[in-house]
């Protein structure tokens, strides 16, 4: 059986703790329990990457689903995950079993199910690396589903379940983790790690950094990097570097660069920047906060006036990586 509530506070349910409610809140423990709902719900994980910014209407459905089961074979480590794990307890768990590989994951808020959908990634790697089929129940055909890691369609913050929004409510993860484990320390500040630094030592170290760039919600109401970084074409790349050589920039393929979405708001002087209650966070210009009385409001109208300031003067498009919620569905920027 589904348990029900009514006239839920969301304040605590979403890391940038909006005042606003929701009508219906409908708590998922078992994938099977999915079956029983009618189709017109949103789905909530633990909140890190969803902002609120008026009351919600829909039915929200928080996948609660536990457990974690670890099989070996001769090469690999394989894991089977709930959705409704907390992915840094998870990465946590496995480090400590001895299962490495997701140390440069770590501290990243959210759920296991949350992962796949926008295919996280920090310091050189993204989760898709390690996943190797994922379980979820298809909302239009009324049924399980397993979708394998090339039907996943995994792209830079990017997955078949981000493209079909709603659709799919992701229910377990299964993970295939290389007991030749080898890691990956190019990536920023990691680099200054030993080559033969522990996965132990790594993830102290990423928490070290996050701890150090990112405010904790806990203490600065926030939803962690608010926009995507840009990927633009090689052609426009080369001309922003004729005017600002110093851009940092992250080669995508042949064709394609990835910019730093941080450095091009705080380039213009942005940290520290209010709309209402709403803040550019004042060390790290890729986080919006709430800065004790914000309302959607004021949260939309900061993340459009940094969006139209970089498009004013670099060209380049911020997108949204958080999603926000209107009362029904997703507001767009």
């Amino acid at each position: 059986m589904t348990t029900h509530s009514s006239n839920i506070s969301l304040k605590s349910l979403h890391t940038f703790q909006l005042p606003y409610k929701a009508a219906t809140m409908v708590a998922i423990t078992s994938a099977e329990q999915l079956s029983q709902l009618e189709d017109d719900y949103w789905v909530l994980g633990e909140g890190s990457n969803t902002i609120f910014t008026t009351d919600f209407i829909k039915p929200l459905v928080r996948i609660l689903i536990r457990g974690i089961e670890i099989t070996e074979t001769s090469d690999t480590y394989d894991v089977s995950v709930g959705a409704g794990e907390n992915w840094h307890r998870f990465v946590t768990t496995m480090l400590d079993q001895d299962v490495n590989g997701l140390e440069n994951l770590a501290l990243i808020p959210g759920s296991v199910g949350a992962a796949p959908v926008q295919n996280i990634g920090a310091y050189g790697i993204e989760v898709s690396r390690y996943i190797k089929s994922v379980d979820a129940w298809d909302r239009h055909e009324c049924k399980q589903v397993t979708f394998t890691k090339a039907q996943c369609a995994f792209g830079y913050r990017d997955s078949i379940f981000k493209r079909s929004q709603g659709r799919f409510v992701i229910t377990q993860v299964q993970f295939s983790f290389p007991k030749a484990w080898q890691a990956t320390l190019s990536y920023g500040a990691l680099a200054e790690l030993p080559a033969d630094a522990s996965a132990q030592q790594i993830k102290a170290e990423v928490i070290r950094i996050r701890n150090a760039k990112l405010p904790n919600p806990n203490e600065i109401p926030n939803a962690g990097s608010f926009f995507k970084n840009p990927v633009i074409s090689l052609e426009e790349f080369s001309a922003l570097q004729e005017r600002y050589p110093e851009i940092p920039s992250f080669a995508v393929d042949a064709t394609q660069v990835k910019l730093a979405a941080g450095w091009l708001i705080d380039r213009l002087g942005l940290k520290g920047f209010q709309c209402g209650g709403a803040r550019v966070h004042d060390k790290q210009a890729l986080v919006l906060t709430n800065a004790g009385s914000a309302t959607g409001a004021d949260v939309l109208a900061l993340a459009r006036t940094v969006q139209e300031r970089v498009q004013e003067h670099f060209g380049v498009t911020l997108e949204a990586e958080v999603r926000l919620l209107g009362a029904e569905e997703l507001v767009h920027l």
